[in-house]
């Protein structure tokens, strides 16, 4: 062996901090090409990969690759470091520490692929398999179901996580659940909040976008969270109402009207004769048979002797699909123009006094 070689070989078995030389440049070369090869695995999945599964009639190879992409650049730079530094011999504690965090990684990027794979599923998969239904109870489940999902990944990868640090997960876990009774109790408005939030989805007293009335709000439901739900007010206003209001309280579901009672009092002068009451009431009659946003039932009678006006009690219903407003509009300029040509006069109130004098 010639000199220079033999120095070199000297060079490359010298020892520093418990490793050769040689161990050293194969762990830095190790460490060099860890975020190339990551690079070059993150351009397989979008330029070949994706491309090879765009073709397939399936969606969910698709989500899954795609939920895979990134978790994966990272998971193979952790790989990487960690294979560089399986050439040294490290201290134990050290090298518990680094196996500790190597773990703590891998448990974190499963958990990050999972819920980028469930987020996947849900939006790509599920998402428009809900749109096609006509029941609007999955459209309001589905975030919820996706939110939990997540929180549930993310916890389970958090413990994982934690036992891989070292910690005693048991005592941590039965300390949590003393505190979770703690916290429970000081939490149960958000408990009832959410099991209110539960009934509302089960039980179904209304939809997104129906016109409810609750606890003197009167709006339109713009959405159903787990907490609460906001209503759009007729003026215009949004308000948040706790789902915990929902179950202790009546909701009047508007929407879910049939039809638009109106209830109409008319008062005609006392000198109406028998014929002119007869010709009001057909009158009120004719008016509602020729709106065609008046359902065909009324209620119409002569209701009473008033004390300044002969009363009439005239009952219509607007049909669900009508403007509520208009009709009325509508049906009350009919009815005051009709009894204005048959010269049928409303009342007002009035009195009359009567004043007798007496003479000596």
């Amino acid at each position: 062996m010639s000199e220079p070689l033999a120095m070199m070989s000297q060079m490359l078995n010298q020892v520093y901090f418990y490793n050769p030389v040689r161990d050293w440049l194969i762990a830095l070369s190790i460490f060099i090409a860890a975020p190339w090869v990551s690079r070059l695995g993150y351009w397989l999945f979008a330029n070949v990969i994706k491309r090879l599964t765009a073709h397939t009639e399936t969606n969910l190879d698709d989500v899954v690759v795609e939920a895979l992409e990134k978790p994966l650049e990272k998971l193979l730079l952790v790989l990487g470091i960690w294979a560089g530094l399986l050439f040294l011999e490290l201290p134990k504690q050290l090298d518990l520490f680094v196996h500790n965090i190597v773990d703590v990684c891998i448990t974190l990027l499963t958990a990050w692929f999972l819920v980028r794979l469930l987020d996947g599923f849900i939006e790509k998969i599920i998402k428009p398999l809900v749109e096609k239904t006509d029941n609007d109870l999955d459209d309001q489940l589905l975030p919820i179901v996706q939110k939990v999902g997540k929180v549930l990944v993310w916890g389970f990868a958090t413990i994982m996580s934690l036992k891989h640090a070292g910690y005693d997960v048991g005592a941590l876990l039965a300390g949590l659940g003393i505190g979770g009774v703690a916290l429970a109790m000081a939490a149960k408005d958000t408990v009832a909040n959410m099991f209110g939030g539960f009934t509302i989805l089960a039980d179904r007293p209304f939809q997104l976008n129906d016109r409810i009335k609750i606890v003197g709000y009167d709006g339109n439901v713009k959405e159903i969270g787990l907490r609460s739900t906001r209503l759009q007010t007729l003026e215009g206003r949004v308000v948040t109402i706790p789902n915990s209001k929902f179950a202790e309280s009546p909701v009047e579901n508007i929407s879910m009207e049939p039809s638009r009672k109106i209830t109409l009092e008319l008062g005609l002068t006392y000198d109406t004769t028998p014929k002119q009451m007869e010709r009001a009431l057909d009158i009120l009659r004719s008016v509602a048979k020729s709106n065609k946003d008046v359902e065909e039932k009324i209620t119409l009678f002569f209701s009473n002797f008033g004390a300044s006006a002969l009363n009439i009690t005239f009952v219509y219903y607007i049909c669900k699909t009508a403007d509520i407003p208009s009709t009325q509009n509508a049906m009350n300029f009919a009815i005051l123009n009709s009894f204005n040509e048959a010269n049928l006069q409303f009342a007002f109130p009035t009195q009359k006094i009567y004043a007798e004098i007496s003479g000596k």
